[in-house]
């Protein structure tokens, strides 16, 4: 499900500084240049191209002194941003569109073995791998986190959408969840599940909560309204935090 709140924001203003290159078998976005630690950014409904997740990734690459990876899981089939706004606002539109098979093409059956793949790739190249993942990623990166798995150090997921119960008790590294007041995707069941059970866990938790906030903001909060701004960059650097501290 795609949550209004999710679709909106707006360009960030700047020009992103990586290349691109591939991962694995993934097209990808590349930032930075440290040959031991990398960071795996995995995209939301904008996908790989989406400027803002691009600037994210040059700002991980340089604060959090990491090569970060964007890869693309939707296998080159990306709505652009213009597309997305104008079928939210006609509802023939969105229609046309055919949202609901857009997301079938790209769902969990279908891209996470993608985003597993990319993450082993990582994790034998480089000494220390860390996960973030912005709505849509958000369950990936949650199961890449999984007891067991030993993909990658450490994980933050911000207004993660699509997550299970399950998914969260599975959990077994370092979790940080950045979490809006108002999120329809991280409804209050799933924050409260959250800090019961990952406290129990045996890993370090942190759990950013964000007052005023909605869905969204940490990857399309508008830099014009005081408060959205000051939200993404809290985000940004608690993510940027959350790196140094457990991949460093």
């Amino acid at each position: 499900m795609v949550h209004e709140c999710c679709r909106t924001g707006f360009q960030w203003v700047g020009k992103p500084t990586g290349h691109e290159g591939t991962l694995g078998q993934n097209n990808a976005y590349i930032a930075g240049s440290n040959k031991s630690v990398a960071v795996l950014l995995v995209h939301d409904l904008f996908g790989w191209k989406f400027n803002n997740l691009r600037l994210l990734a040059d700002h991980f690459a340089a604060e959090a002194d990491c090569t970060c990876y964007v890869p693309d899981f939707y296998g080159g089939d990306i709505i652009p941003e213009e597309t997305i706004e104008e079928a939210f606002a006609d509802p023939e539109k969105l229609k046309l569109m055919d949202l609901p098979g857009y997301l079938e093409r790209n769902s969990k059956a279908i891209r996470s073995p993608e985003i597993f793949a990319c993450a082993k790739a990582l994790r034998s190249q480089y000494q220390k791998v860390g996960a973030i993942g912005y709505c849509w990623g958000g369950w990936g990166v949650l199961q890449l986190g999984a007891r067991g798995q030993n993909l990658v150090d450490c994980i933050t997921i911000a207004h993660p959408s699509l997550l299970t119960k399950e998914e969260i008790d599975a959990l077994g590294v370092p979790t940080q969840i950045v979490a809006p007041e108002f999120d329809p995707a991280l409804t209050e069941e799933l924050k409260s599940h959250a800090n019961r059970v990952i406290p129990t866990l045996g890993i370090e938790y942190r759990y950013d909560f964000y007052p005023g906030l909605a869905h969204g903001f940490a990857v399309k909060g508008d830099q014009k309204d005081e408060k959205q701004k000051s939200g993404l960059e809290r985000a940004k650097n608690a993510a940027v935090g959350w790196f140094n501290e457990f991949l460093h």
